[in-house]
């Protein structure tokens, strides 16, 4: 157990202040530990991952934060065991690199935990990490008890899960269910999503991935669609791209502070200069803002916003 660890350092925003305690987990154990030194403390506490797809306060947080770093990998016949600790990207290689399919996707996605995009439901290229789960193994905050999940039960939606609901289920380990596939095939596709992150994604700074959902929107406006043909092919997927809506607000580019809209891809905000939370939450207020009036969308924000104060944890 630590105290006062600049939270920056383990996310990949490069933000936040000082964590009142800070513990990384080995196992089970450590993390059951862990909460009842919570309880007992009465320290609100915050579960950590790879440190993506989060903000934290420049004032830090007033708790415990707890880093999950299980990471153990198991794979027998077409099913795939992994803890939730592990690295998103390095899954992904693994699994393809042993022939199997699913996954290709996922290579290149920095800092995200497999436990992290389960509770996200994180997704690219039109595919999503729920569509390959058999079940999820889980701990109770409150109970201190272990439940598996099906993927039925998981109640996956676009970005969302029940563990996003019900922030008091601590994802442990995933079970999926891979077929293998061509090895050629596979190869080719994750060189393929390479070269399109490096090449549209601003992987050179320090973001937290997409900010906002793509809406789940079909625009019937006759003004708007013949102002944006573009929509006329969303409306046939029936899903909008949030950044082409920032883009639109002639958003990209912009900086507040160290922080900026990004020039690659709209609904990255990256850290190009020492950015505050301020910052990025500025970005985020002003887009929401612009898109609001000139789509009449309201942007749902994918990124968690943790204050310093937040309560996830109840004794």
């Amino acid at each position: 157990m630590e105290r006062n660890i600049l939270l920056k350092d383990y996310t990949t925003f490069k933000i936040g202040g000082p964590a009142k305690y800070f513990f990384i987990v080995k196992n089970e154990k450590d993390l059951i530990n862990a909460i009842k030194f919570a309880k007992e403390k009465k320290l609100k506490i915050f579960i950590l991952g790879g440190g993506s797809n989060v903000l934290f306060s420049d004032k830090g947080f007033n708790g415990l934060v707890v880093k999950i770093d299980f990471k153990e990998i198991k794979i027998l016949e077409n099913k795939i065991m992994t803890d939730s600790g592990v690295e998103l990207s390095k899954f992904a290689n693994i699994v393809s690199k042993n022939g199997f399919s699913g996954f290709e996707w996922a290579v290149g996605i920095p800092g995200a935990t497999v436990g992290g995009s389960v509770f996200g439901n994180a997704q690219a290229f039109n595919q999503k990490i729920s569509d390959s789960i058999k079940f999820v193994k889980t701990l109770d905050l409150k109970t201190l008890k272990i439940k598996d999940f099906s993927k039925e039960q998981c109640n996956f939606s676009l970005k969302n899960s029940i563990f996003k609901k019900n922030k008091n289920l601590i994802i442990l380990s995933i079970v999926f269910d891979l077929k293998k596939g061509n090895e050629k095939e596979i190869k080719e596709k994750v060189n393929n999503f390479l070269k399109h992150r490096k090449k549209f994604h601003p992987i050179e700074f320090p973001s937290a991935g997409s900010i906002f959902v793509n809406p789940e929107k079909k625009i019937k406006n006759k003004n708007l669609l013949k102002k944006y043909p573009e929509f006329v092919e969303f409306n046939k997927k029936g899903v909008i791209p949030a950044g082409y809506l920032i883009e639109k607000c002639e958003l990209r580019g912009k900086k507040i502070g160290g922080a900026q809209i990004s020039e690659k891809h709209a609904n990255f905000i990256i850290n190009f200069k020492n950015a505050k939370s301020k910052d990025v939450l500025d970005l985020i207020n002003l887009a929401q803002k612009k898109v609001k009036k000139e789509f009449k969308i309201n942007l749902e924000i994918e990124v968690q916003i943790i204050k310093k104060n937040i309560a996830t944890l109840k004794k």
